[in-house]
């Protein structure tokens, strides 16, 4: 692709959170990082991340929305460290550039993968932008240099995640599956949360997917899936956070099938029976936790997806 001549002046993408369905953590490895096994759905919170040409070499990041104030605009932010990682692997001889716009729906530091689906955001926008020819799995090799997350984002749907979680399967289900968001104003560092699970759990089993939570996924019935969900960090993020032990409570008190910790919180999912059971559940939660930090969402829902290239 010539410099001059840009084929997508700019490039719309839209990337959704994620709930980790089950989540059973191993001992610590020599690299830092832990074995996972984890099932991820991907949910109908978005980030939408926009990509506009910009001068050779040129990668800033603005971004917007409720969550804009908690995001550094810097070449820290992993959306910024995207492109340039692209830019660097399979760039023209720094002949790109590109100006990201993130519109912030995800949770920062909520479990939920919100700077990692910016990541992807940016990797599947300027891929876009600059008229690379990467396939999906192209993209997600890369985004597991960026974090153990990024893969996933772009995959989408419910898939199984093994070694960071950044090796992934995906799972064939059945059905749509209701859930209520407890949104927290206060993030939680996941580092610190795996700190803690090392001092708790000073001998790890190491980790598996319950074949019964994937059997309960082909039925896609959430009463069968309730019982199976399961979050080896809920004790520690609870142990560092103990507010959100009664935010675990409280949704099955009024309804939930089931109650979880998503990732490494402090996000808490809710899985209800059916629509009109969330919107029951989420007025509730809203009047009993004083917030309007409540969300309903279904999963599962596509990965990164484009949404508009204007020329």
């Amino acid at each position: 692709m010539s410099a001059t001549q840009p084929v997508d002046e700019s490039v719309r993408v839209r990337v959704p959170a994620k709930i980790n369905l089950s989540l059973a953590v191993g001992p610590a490895r020599p690299d830092g990082y832990h074995d996972l096994a984890t099932v991820f759905q991907a949910v109908s919170l978005h980030d939408e991340l926009t990509a506009t040409w910009a001068p050779p070499g040129e990668v800033v990041v603005r971004t917007v929305g409720p969550y804009a104030d908690r995001v550094a605009d810097d070449e820290d932010n992993l959306a910024c460290r995207a492109a340039r990682l692209l830019m660097n692997r399979h760039g023209d001889g720094g002949a790109w550039g590109a100006h990201l716009l993130v519109d912030k729906g995800i949770p920062v530091a909520g479990g939920m993968a919100g700077g990692s689906a910016d990541a992807a955001g940016a990797l599947l926008a300027c891929a876009a932008l600059w008229d690379l020819d990467l396939s999906p799995a192209d993209l997600r090799e890369l985004g597991a240099e960026l974090g153990a997350d990024v893969p996933f984002p772009l995959l989408g749907g419910t898939a199984v995640g093994t070694n960071r979680g950044d090796e992934l399967v995906p799972v064939l289900g059945r059905g749509c599956f209701h859930w209520v968001l407890a949104l927290s104003d206060e993030g939680l560092s996941t580092p610190e949360v795996f700190a803690r699970f090392d001092e708790l759990d000073t001998d790890p089993d190491a980790p598996r997917v319950p074949d019964e939570l994937l059997a309960a996924l082909g039925t896609g019935e959430a009463t069968e899936l309730a019982g199976r969900l399961h979050n080896d960090l809920t004790a520690a993020a609870c142990d560092l956070r103990p507010d959100l032990a009664r935010t675990l409570e409280l949704g099955t008190r009024y309804g939930a099938l089931a109650s979880l910790l998503s990732g490494s919180g402090p996000t808490v999912a809710f899985l209800t029976a059916g629509e009109s059971q969330a919107m029951d559940l989420a007025h509730t939660l809203r009047g009993e936790l004083g917030t309007d930090a409540v969300r309903r969402v279904r999963g599962p829902v596509s990965g990164a997806k484009l949404l508009q290239v204007l020329r």
